[in-house]
């Protein structure tokens, strides 16, 4: 990723394990209340509150298609592991290739990084009890809003992984499995931020100086009140 010009880019990319394939939306490019497996690789921070990582950050997501992804709160309120569960990864403006890999074995989902180009996989995460169907589609988007930025996908490179599966009684068949997870962020409702004063920052230094001279102009009139109450009992005892 490159930035063009300027000094803000963003939005990101996803990468989509999706039961619909070439669904546009807003959620990096693609559909919201999508059904399957979505990875963030995230450049810019939506979210105006407290953030406990940096960005660029990569995260993940498995939605059954009855959740929101929240844009303005960088998708931590349906993070797969919990609002924690990621890492930061600096992957923009290098001079070489950089990698992301996307491991799902047994239920277990891992994702690793290589963005300093040493050909060595760095652990990002990993979240254990995620059930995917098999038949869905895998697909990239990107967007960028109201900035700019170059999303280039140089390669992807698929592998069947070999696994002993032991099948339990109760199981369906897979692709009949609904997308979901046993660790992740607890859904929560979008609260807006509070809205910043309507005075503007002019104003509300003047609002501030006003303050100022009233409290000073209070303390001023209390002196003189009290120095002239003084000066009246002196003069009674003349």
């Amino acid at each position: 990723m490159n930035q063009i010009e300027g000094d803000l880019f963003g939005d990101g990319f996803a990468i989509w394990y999706a039961q619909e394939p070439m669904q546009m939306g807003p959620v990096f490019g693609s559909k919201d209340y999508f059904r399957g497996l979505a990875v963030f690789l995230d450049t810019y921070s939506n979210h105006n509150g407290p953030h406990k990582h940096g960005h660029p950050y990569v995260s993940a997501m498995v939605a059954d298609g009855s959740q929101h992804y929240d844009h303005d709160r960088d998708g931590t309120h349906t993070q797969l592991g919990g609002e924690n569960t990621g890492c930061e990864a600096k992957f923009r403006n290098k001079e070489h290739d950089t990698n992301i890999l996307i491991r799902y074995v047994g239920d277990t989902l891992s994702l690793f990084i290589d963005v300093e180009g040493k050909m060595e996989w760095k652990e990002c995460m990993k979240v254990d009890n995620v059930h995917l169907p098999t038949g869905y589609y895998l697909g990239m988007s990107a967007t960028t809003g109201e900035l700019s930025d170059a999303h280039d996908i140089i390669s992807v490179k698929m592998f069947e992984q070999e696994f002993s599966r032991v099948e339990r009684l109760d199981e369906i068949n897979s692709d009949r499995i609904v997308p979901h997870a046993e660790f992740q962020a607890t859904p929560r409702d979008h609260s807006d931020d509070p809205k910043p004063s309507k005075l503007g920052f002019i104003g509300t230094v003047v609002l501030v100086l006003i303050g100022v001279v009233v409290v000073f102009g209070v303390l001023g009139y209390g002196v003189l009140y009290f120095k002239n109450k003084n000066e009246r009992s002196r003069k009674r005892f003349y």
